[in-house]
């Protein structure tokens, strides 16, 4: 989960002006990106986090597909990847630690990509994740910042999971909801990162921590754009609004809506559980793709195609309001 207030923090730092940098840290893009080449361009991101759940190859894979999906969401092809290791070995078998590295290396295959090192470190609590570097050809980058009005939004996974490792964690989470959450969570994006591709999609971002609300600001405050989501429309995990009406919220929840409130503005009478699913904090969760009206069909058909069954339409792009987003009912 990202530290709150990071953003401010890195508002602050010194720009680097080299003309090859054309994605940096500001604007919250998903990675950053370099020019190598006139036809080619680097992409590298980081990630880690605790664990969610207790199998440790499981949590390999989920943290290495997270760590994955900053890659895919600017439209790259990972190539190489370091682990990142936090570990209590003195207190810990190092069978667990070998789980969690077989569980990461092998969403690190799938995607075509290859684990060239890493660094540990003795820690009281594991973490885990990847620092990874893709390429991809200038023509084929896909940003946060290219939402253009009159692109559909198309979402490629399911909310929820924040409400479900939530409920996991203080036990009140049945076996068939977990198992559903860590299918989504594994799930590599490169399904999303094709569809978007093959309908010619340039806008696109990785729904994470700061959940759907808050991505879907920045995507809209980097573009110069509103971003209207319909939360009737929204896909959720089985299971995952009756954890939410339960009340098993974490607390990144409640600081996502403050940080959306002032930005938002609300029409209609929304469910209130499907309301605060945008706040919701996700791992490892979908892409949200903005693309030409008439190839959003597409995109959601090329989406579920790769395996992403619950791709489909949650919104539009708009010109841009007093607000960055508005949330229909």
């Amino acid at each position: 989960m990202p530290i709150e207030g990071t953003a401010q923090v890195v508002r602050q730092l010194p720009r680097f002006n080299d003309p090859n940098l054309l994605v940096g840290a500001e604007g919250g893009s998903d990675a950053g990106v370099y020019r190598l080449r006139d036809d080619l361009l680097i992409v590298q991101s980081l990630d880690f986090f605790p664990p969610l759940v207790d199998d440790p190859y499981v949590y390999g894979q989920i943290a290495a597909a997270n760590s994955l999906s900053d890659v895919l969401a600017m439209g790259a092809r990972p190539t190489t990847a370091m682990n990142i290791v936090a570990f209590p070995d003195n207190e810990l078998d190092l069978a667990v630690l070998s789980e969690i590295l077989a569980g990461g290396a092998e969403r690190v295959q799938q995607a075509g990509a290859v684990i060239v090192g890493g660094h540990s470190i003795r820690d009281k609590e594991i973490k885990y994740g990847l620092s990874v570097t893709g390429v991809v050809e200038p023509e084929r980058l896909m940003t946060n910042r290219d939402a253009r009005p009159g692109d559909v939004l198309v979402l490629t996974k399911a909310l929820g999971t924040g409400y479900i490792t939530t409920a996991f964690k203080a036990g009140r989470c049945p076996e068939e909801v977990l198992q559903g959450a860590i299918a989504s969570m594994i799930q590599l994006n490169t399904g999303g990162r094709d569809a978007a591709h093959r309908a010619g999609a340039k806008a696109t971002t990785d729904i994470t921590g700061f959940g759907l609300a808050g991505h879907a600001i920045e995507m809209a405050e980097a573009s110069g754009v509103t971003i209207a989501l319909d939360v009737q429309a929204l896909p959720i995990l089985p299971g995952a609004e009756e954890l939410a009406r339960a009340g098993n919220r974490n607390r990144a929840c409640r600081t996502n809506h403050e940080f959306a409130a002032s930005r938002m503005r609300i029409e209609g009478q929304p469910d209130e559980v499907r309301l605060e699913m945008i706040f919701d904090p996700q791992t490892s969760g979908g892409l949200l793709i903005g693309v030409a009206a008439e190839r959003a069909e597409l995109a959601v058909a090329a989406a579920r195609a790769a395996g992403a069954s619950t791709a489909c339409i949650v919104g539009t792009v708009i010109e841009r309001q007093p607000v960055s987003l508005l949330v229909r009912g």
